[in-house]
This record gives C-alpha cells, structure tokens and sequence, in this order.
C-alpha cells in the first residue's frame, strides 16, 4: 500500500511540475550555453565544442565530473567569501541537474522548448569600438614547448585624452594566448625598448637590478586584462579610465607552450565615454608588489623545499572606494586572501582564491563600492609551496626562485582598481549585467522581454531590464516618438541568454515621453518613459 501511496505521489509531482525529469532542453541547454560555450566552441580555446545536443551528449560523463569537482566553469573565488559582477560559476542545483541528466542516460526533452545557440560575434563581444589597435605584425611564438611573455607597443596616436569606457582585448590566436596585461605608456618606455631588438615586441624587461625599466612600466596605469571567456566590463555611469593624447598602449601577452610554432596577431578594442555622458570619477590602480612586504622586495625570496607565505599591506592615506582587483601569482602560487582593516579594526573582506589555478586567472569586480577610509589598511596574503609535493613546480628538483616574469619565476602581483571617495559611494551598488531576477509578474524565460523602466518618470539614472531567450548580439537605443534615435546605449553587443540590466544617465535629454529599443537579429522590444 505504501508503495501504492509513493508511486501516486509521483505521478502528481510529474504532473504539478508538466515534465517527468530533468531533460537537456529545457535545464541543461541553459546551463551549458550559458556558462561553459563561450569558451567550448569552434576557433575557441576550449578543446571540445560544446554547441548542440549531440556535442554536450558525447562529453556527458566528463561535464557531469568536472562540474562536481567545481573544476568547471573556472571561477577562482570562493563566492562565500565576497562576490563580484560576471560571476561565473555554477550553483549545487546546476550541478545537481548535470548529474541527475547523466545518470537517467541524458534525454533531451522536447525540442521546441530548446534554446538557439547563442550567436557569438566574430568580432567584439561589446559591438562598435570607438579605436581598434592592431599589433602590427605577426609574432611567431616557437614551437618549443615553452611559454614566453612578449611586450607589444601599439600606439593611439590620439590627438586628444579620452575617457575609456572598456577595454577588449581580442587574440589573434586563442590556442596559445594565455592572458594579457593592458597598460598605458605617457613615457615612451616601452617603444625606447622596442626599438632597441632587432625583432617586432619585446620579450620581458629582465630582472630588478635598478638598471631596467621593470617597475616604470609596471607603475604605469593598468586597464582591465584578459583572461580566456570573460566578457570585459563596463565601467558604469559616471566612471571612467583616462587614455592620454599621443600616448601608447603596452600589452603583455603570456603566450603558452606549444609543439609547432604558431603565429598571433592579437588586437584591443577601445570604447570612449560619449559626449552626453557626465563622467567625473577616474579609476586608478594601485599594484602591490614585493615592496608593499615588510622585508621590502628582496625579501620575496622562495628557497626550495619550503612552503612560504607573504604578507603585504598597503596604508590607504585618503578616503577612496574600491571597485575591484586582480591577483597574479605562477605556478608555485597556492592561496590569495585579501582583506580591508578599516580604522576602527573592522576587517572587510576582499578575496580570497583558496586554490589558485595559474591556467585560470581573472578580474573580479565588486558588486558595490567598498568604501576604504583614510588609515584603512589593505592586508593581501599569497602562499607559495616549493616543495616536491606540489605538482606544478616547474623544478625537479626545486630550486630557490624569486621574482621574474617567466613561467618558471614567481610573482606577488596585486592591482587594485579604485575611484576617490565621494559621499553616498557606500549606498551605491554596480547594475550586474547578469542578473538573476525580473520584476515582470509574467516572466517566460523561453521569450525575448523587457520590463517597465524604472523608475517612470525619471529624473537622471534610467533603469532598463531585459530578458534574452537566447543568446546574441543587441543594438539598444533611445528615441523620441517620432522615431528618431536620440542615444545609442549599446551598439551590437553580445549578451547572454537570461536576465540583464542597464543604467544610463538621462540628464542631457529634454522632458517629454522616450522610448527604450532594444533590437536583437530577430526580436524588436520597446518600453516608454517619461523624462521629467
């Protein structure tokens, strides 16, 4: 009888919930399109491609265990610790889902409720940029097996500074470009070094005997990275980064190892602040290096067979409010934890990556201003194991290593991007744009959408949330009622499928009624505001 019960039981939950188990197109379609393709597919570094049913089906096994072990999708930071915008990685009822579809033999479920894949760009993942820097020639990268870091110049000949909205870094050749660094150069530093090798870049800037140009271009101001299946940020309204007139962009590109020599030609896409936006709040950075140690640089010293950890802190003399940072470490790295101690004794905390991977290395951008008043302290904490236990170090058996830029050396490298403080900051949250909820009561996630703007009538800041039932580029525009464009907000940039929100500053615009289009290649969605 109670079987009976139990099997009845079943049946009415299957029916309450209109399907019998978890199936591909309508649970883990989403998850893997979303979360795992922008990386698994054609002329992508991922080595499988994950593009379609019968692709995800054949790796079935090997998803279901590389999600487990929460080795995939690569997110470093521990989400219980602080959290970020973008974040990338899967909750337990994701994974959950991936193995209960594994184990019940992978059934894809009704077609018609499967999503498109998503329709990637060729070119920039944020549409139209304003300048494009080619390297301008080919680098041959040898086959020999070995990694290597290059420096290329690539000038903006710019008449005029610029106010940088973003920075896209686009590889020539995603099979060995690893990451790259992004720096401005006022000095001419770099293109001083260039010009003195006989071949096009550099590589490295040597070590730090106080006769190199090391640390002059590593002081210079540094724009977000890239990093492999990152979609690069926006800065919100009102913020910005400064490109100065006539000065050059230095990239440092980490090429991987490889058995056949390969070439690259790697380019950046820039994005200015238009004219009708306000921006007065300039990001900075701050890079901790060995200095910030309580030995000073020369006490970065790792000997073999010792694992170490060093402790950095930088003493913040002026109020500032931090948006993000990006730690870097090779491959004796182990942990980051990082934290604020603010004056009163009070920690916040920052970051803290309890398994650094070197093959996965990112930004990570706060959700909010993290407010750091004048006599904060900022503590950043990095193990290093050289011993024979550690299976990454790249000397058997170990060897003392020390700062350097190869592969093979090791760095404590932490740049910390902030704006000076300004009252409210610690009211002001950031407009993810992947958001995980809607305020429209009749939400379909399997349609294309777009909620009331908020709030209406508006005064300054406009708020816009939308929903892609697949993923794709969107152009997304304001016009008047006569349906001429007033301001493009986004002109062919990719977004996800799911939820998603913008801001944009409505100051500049006359009182009268607007409209919100939001045009997808095959959807056209608008919402009316008023403009008070």
């Amino acid at each position: 009888m109670k079987s009976y019960l139990s099997i009845v039981a079943l049946i009415l939950l299957s029916t309450i919930s209109g399907k019998t188990q978890v199936n591909f197109a309508e649970d883990i379609a989403p998850i893997i399109y979303k979360n795992c393709s922008t990386c698994h597919r054609p002329g992508e570094i991922g080595p499988m491609s994950l593009t379609n049913y019968d692709e995800v089906k054949n790796w079935a096994s090997t998803i279901k265990y590389v999600t487990s072990i929460r080795y995939m999708p690569p997110w470093q930071a521990n989400p219980e610790y602080q959290n970020y915008l973008s974040e990338n990685f899967l909750s337990q009822d994701e994974i959950d889902k991936i193995a209960n579809w594994v184990d019940n033999g992978t059934p894809r479920g009704d077609i018609s409720l499967e999503p498109d894949f998503p329709s990637f760009p060729n070119e920039s993942l944020l549409g139209e940029p304003d300048l494009v820097l080619e390297m301008e020639q080919a680098h041959v990268h040898e086959g020999n097996g070995e990694d290597s870091y290059y420096y290329f110049v690539l000038p903006t000949d710019l008449l005029e500074d610029k106010i940088i909205k973003a920075v896209e870094f686009r590889p020539g050749n995603t099979k060995i470009v690893h990451h790259a660094l992004i720096f401005e150069d006022t000095e001419g530093i770099a293109r001083e070094t260039d010009a003195s090798t006989p071949e096009y870049g550099f590589e490295g800037f040597g070590g730090f005997d106080g006769d190199s140009n090391d640390l002059s271009i590593l002081g210079q101001k540094q724009y977000p990275g890239y990093v492999p299946g990152q979609k690069p940020i926006r800065y919100p309204v009102g913020l910005g980064q400064t490109l100065e007139a006539g000065a050059d962009i230095v990239v440092q590109i980490h090429y991987a190892p490889t058995p056949v020599d390969e070439t690259d030609r790697s380019k950046i896409n820039l994005f200015f602040a238009d004219d009708t936006e306000e921006v007065n709040r300039f990001t900075r950075d701050r890079i901790m290096l060995p200095f910030d140690l309580p030995g000073g640089f020369f006490s970065f010293i790792i000997p073999p067979d010792q694992e170490k950890t060093f402790h950095g802190v930088w003493n913040i003399n002026q109020d500032i409010s931090l948006l993000g940072l990006s730690p870097h470490m090779h491959l004796l790295g182990q942990d980051w934890t990082v934290y604020l101690e603010e004056p009163n004794g009070d920690i916040v905390n920052l970051i803290n990556i309890p398994e650094w991977d070197f093959n996965w290395q990112g930004n990570y951008f706060f959700q909010e201003f993290i407010v750091a008043k004048a006599g904060s302290k900022i503590h950043a904490i990095a193990g290093y194991d050289n011993t024979a236990e550690n299976p990454q170090n790249p000397n058997n058996p170990p060897q003392t290593v020390a700062w350097g830029e190869r592969t093979g050396d090791e760095m404590y490298y932490l740049p910390v991007f902030y704006v000076d403080y300004q009252e409210g900051d610690e009211d002001i949250s950031f407009i993810d744009d992947s958001s995980t909820s809607t305020s429209n009561p009749q939400f379909d996630p399997r349609k294309h959408s777009l909620d009331p703007i908020f709030p209406n009538p508006v005064r300054e800041t406009v708020n816009l949330r939308f929903n892609m039932a697949s993923g794709g580029p969107c152009k997304i525009s304001v016009q008047d009622m006569d349906g001429k464009e007033i301001k493009v907000l986004r002109n062919g940039e990719f977004f996800h499928m799911g939820n998603h929100s913008l801001q944009f500053d409505s100051k500049t615009f006359t009182a009268g009624l607007y409209l919100i289009v939001v045009e997808g290649q095959d959807f056209i969605l608008t919402e009316k505001f008023i403009k008070s």
